[in-house]
């Protein structure tokens, strides 16, 4: 009587996985170690944490004025920029999906834009405007909306090619042209993954826009990099929890608007 014999995966174990797994538990404990961090630093550190903390308290109310100005401001430059991106995105996720782009040649040309703008930090297009157009809201803008297309342009292009191609071939069948299985067929079925998409960004860049301003470009980040500067810990806490509200605000907005266009599960 012969023995069963085991299915081929189990009888040679695959050895690219398991190097892989190796490399990347060896590359975790060996960043760990480099980086210093230890549970007894962390104690250490916790006496300064509580000083700082109580520096913080009770936060200023003599700039509130201002801040909140800079706080809106900060609204602005992330509505401002995720529009400019948008209108530039939509573009190139077209010329860079496969079932709408004219030529392969065109689409990883559009391609390389996206994942160029996209593989950039965000900070580093904010350094890059504030040395070409000068420091306020109009770099921020203009890092947020490069930003945009990099995130929107991926994702976009990416929901038109998951649209299921029948639609698409029926309007041909009857003579459609392109322009027409795009707003026949191909947009109504991506609409719902690009409102979620635009929606995400929007939160994104709100997020964003406060980072920016610690380079120069405009809003809150301005404000609170001069008051950790001049030890003024009791304005940062005020600018801190102002800028939890605007982030709170645009999340709860946002998956409202989802809930409302997208449904439920959007």
């Amino acid at each position: 009587m012969t023995a069963l014999a085991l299915p081929p995966r189990f009888n040679r174990p695959r050895i690219l996985p398991s190097l892989v797994f190796t490399a990347a538990i060896a590359f975790t404990v060996w960043a760990l170690m480099v980086s210093g961090l230890s549970p007894s630093r962390l104690l250490a550190g916790l006496p300064r944490m509580g000083t700082l903390v109580a520096e913080m308290l009770p936060p200023a109310t003599d700039r509130f004025g201002a801040m909140s100005w800079q706080v809106l401001v900060t609204a602005q430059m992330a509505v401002v920029g995720t529009l400019l991106g948008l209108v530039a995105a939509m573009p190139l996720a077209l010329l860079s999906a496969r079932n709408t782009t004219p030529h392969p040649v065109i689409a990883h040309a559009a391609r390389a834009v996206v994942s160029f703008c996209r593989t950039v930090p965000d900070l580093i297009w904010a350094i890059f405007f504030v040395a070409t157009v000068g420091l306020g809201p109009a770099a921020g803008i203009l890092a947020i909306a490069v930003d945009t297309i990099g995130y929107c342009g991926r994702f976009y292009a990416e929901s038109m090619e998951e649209v299921d191609p029948g639609p698409g071939e029926a309007v041909r069948c009857i003579g459609g042209g392109r322009a027409s299985v795009f707003a026949c067929a191909i947009l109504p079925g991506a609409l719902p993954g690009m409102i979620a998409s635009t929606l995400f960004a929007l939160e994104k860049s709100v997020r964003s826009s406060v980072i920016l301003g610690v380079v120069g470009a405009g809003g809150i980040g301005v404000e609170l990099a001069v008051s950790m500067e001049m030890f003024r810990y009791d304005q940062a806490a005020t600018i801190i929890l102002l800028i939890l509200v605007l982030v709170l605000a645009v999340e709860q907005g946002s998956a409202w608007a989802r809930r409302r266009v997208l449904g439920p599960t959007g």
